[in-house]
């Protein structure tokens, strides 16, 4: 599928999304304070957000600002999860706007009965497998397997993955690692790549995993150990031992 095909009626439809992509930018910050308050030290009441299908529904309702909520809350989950997923930040954001252009299509058909969240993310992993078929190209829970087996000191997965995402240190060495699991998770074939982004990164339970991937139980349950599997032997081939 060539993501450019509905550019224009995405921009028309949904705004400036594009302008607010910006991973750096927060995805919640609208309407977190209150005003100023009678001066007795009083906390206003705090105001429960609405749900993701609560919005949906108000969106569907008539209230177009709603739709705009839902991409807000969104942006920065993601638009990481498709930058992992593709390897490259500009085809993410196509595929960010091309996936709430689909759930604008598809608000009316959306199960009031199923969550919003890996109805999402289903349509955003279609939506880059189309974009990776269509270009022809490949990007050349078990997560407590030890790196190197036997070995006490070689330490797991899981922590791997956690030092890369927020490991304490100087900036060049977390980005060096940061970069690293990057390369490695981006040279995993496209099934167990997803499967390891959706179930470690993004933390769905098996469940919704395989709504969004269509797969049954099972498959989710093996495909994941296939895909931990996987990163070890592409880890210690590249790496050997995870640093202490």
């Amino acid at each position: 599928m060539n993501v450019s095909t509905h550019k224009s009626e995405s921009h028309s439809r949904m705004g400036d999304g594009r302008g607010k992509l910006n991973p750096d930018d927060g995805g919640s910050g609208a309407g977190a304070g209150s005003g100023a308050g009678d001066g007795k030290g009083a906390r206003p009441a705090a105001r429960e957000e609405p749900t993701d299908e609560q919005l949906l529904a108000e969106y569907r309702a008539g209230d177009k600002t709603k739709f705009a909520v839902l991409v807000l809350r969104y942006q920065r989950e993601l638009y990481h999860f498709l930058v992992r997923f593709l390897g490259d930040r500009a085809a993410a954001e196509d595929v960010f706007q091309e996936t709430f252009l689909q759930v604008h299509q598809s608000a009316d058909q959306f199960d009031p009965q199923r969550r919003f969240r890996p109805w999402l993310f289903t349509i955003a992993a279609n939506k880059a497998r189309d974009l990776i078929r269509s270009q022809a190209r490949r990007p050349t829970n078990p997560l407590q397997a030890s790196i190197s087996p036997g070995d006490e000191e070689s330490g797991e997965f899981i922590d791997l993955m956690q030092a890369a995402e927020s490991m304490p240190g100087e900036p060049m060495e977390r980005e060096e690692l940061q970069q690293q699991v990057q390369k490695t998770v981006m040279s995993m074939p496209d099934h167990l790549r997803e499967i390891l982004l959706l179930s470690y990164f993004h933390q769905f339970p098996y469940k919704q995993i395989g709504d969004i991937l269509d797969i049954p139980l099972g498959t989710v349950k093996s495909r994941l150990h296939a895909a931990v599997a996987h990163f070890a032997d592409r880890w210690r081939a590249n790496h050997g031992k995870l640093a202490s």
